[in-house]
Parts: structure tokens; C-alpha cells; sequence
């Protein structure tokens, strides 16, 4: 009597989860987290709302998957900057790389942050992101006051103020940066800090 076939986990699961998740950001960040359906995030992947279950139970949790991804990346990269030992102007420019490259690989989920923190940040399940800020806030302001400290950076520099400024300077590139365009995330960097850096270092 034939027996009945063990039913097969294919090996390219992780790579269809991924796959999804990367349609998702791009429809959150197109049309917004609450006018997204799983139907429409369904329909740009070419499949049925049903099946799109079977990988996830809710929207609620393609969108946390996507920030948390992108977050873990980002403070990975943090993280080996700011343990790195190095001055404040090489750590704020290897903050300002950094956080480039994580435009470069995560920018619908960036520009999924911009949009919908705010409002996110209400729900339990998103705390994580009020975490997030307020340990990116403290990196850089840190960084920047050391350099005041250190004379790398001019006295009258208004710390906060320049921090919100490189912030959003730099995070806003999420809404026109396009990956395999004409600049790498490094050379873009490093014109940036060019702008920047003439603008808070010490004249010499």
C-alpha cells in the first residue's frame, strides 16, 4: 500500500517571505499604512489576498516586520560606528554613510517611517519605534556635542538645532533616491558632508 508523501517546506520560503515584505513597503510607502489592504498588497504581488495569509496573519505585521527589519539594520550599522573609538567629525560622517546606505537598501521602509511614526508609535505592538528615536536622537546629539567639546565643531553651534537639520536633510533623500541610479549611497555622502561639514567645522 503506497504511503502517503510528506508534504515538501520549499526552500525558497525565506526568499517569497522577503519578497512580500518588499511589495508591501512599496505599497505602504506609495499609498499610505491605512488606505493599504492586504487585497491591494495581494494584488501587486500577483496572488490571491488568501494566500498572502499563509505568510502573514495581518498587515499590522508585514508593516512590523518591515520596521523592524530596517531598524536592526540601521542600529547594526550605528552600533560599529559609534564603538568604533573615532573622532566626532569621523563619526558623524560615518553616521551620515551609514545611514545613506540604509536608504539605499531599505527606502520604501524609511519612507514608511517618516509617514507613519507619529501615529504608529500609539499602538503597543510599534513601541519599538519611540525606542528607536530616542537612541538615534541621543547618538547624534552626542556626537555633535562632543565636537563642540573637542573644537571640531564651531562653539556657537546650537546643537539641536544642527541635529534636526542633518536628520531630516539626510532622511528626506528617501523620497527621491532610487537604487542603481547615477551615485552610490557613499558618494552621495560624501557630497553631502562636503555641504555640511563647511558649514560647522572651526574655520581654520
Amino acid at each position: 500500500m503506497p504511503t502517503k508523501k510528506k508534504p515538501q517546506v520549499s526552500v525558497a520560503a525565506p526568499d517569497r517571505r522577503r519578497e512580500l515584505l518588499g511589495t508591501a513597503a512599496e505599497v505602504f510607502a506609495e499609498q499610505g499604512y491605512n488606505a493599504t489592504t492586504v487585497r491591494k498588497i495581494a494584488d501587486h504581488a500577483g496572488m490571491l489576498a488568501g494566500s498572502l495569509y499563509y505568510h502573514f496573519d495581518s498587515k499590522e505585521s508585514m508593516l512590523e516586520e518591515i520596521l523592524r527589519t530596517f531598524l536592526d539594520e540601521l542600529w547594526d550599522g550605528y552600533d560599529t560606528v559609534l564603538d568604533a573609538g573615532t573622532g566626532p567629525r569621523e563619526t558623524l560622517e560615518a553616521l551620515v554613510t551609514e545611514s545613506f546606505r540604509e536608504i539605499d537598501r531599505h527606502r520604501a521602509a524609511v519612507a514608511i517611517y517618516q509617514k507613519e511614526s507619529k501615529q504608529l508609535v500609539a499602538q503597543e505592538r510599534f513601541a519599538f519605534l519611540a525606542d528607536s528615536q530616542r537612541r538615534f536622537e541621543k547618538a547624534w546629539l552626542s556626537t555633535l556635542e562632543s565636537g563642540v567639546a573637542a573644537g571640531v565643531f564651531r562653539a556657537d553651534l546650537d546643537v539641536r538645532l544642527t541635529y534636526r537639520f542633518v536628520r531630516d536633510t539626510v532622511w528626506v533623500a528617501a523620497s527621491w533616491y532610487r537604487p542603481g541610479g547615477q551615485h552610490s549611497p557613499e558618494e552621495i555622502a560624501r557630497q553631502y558632508l562636503s555641504m555640511v561639514l563647511d558649514g560647522i567645522a572651526v574655520r581654520t
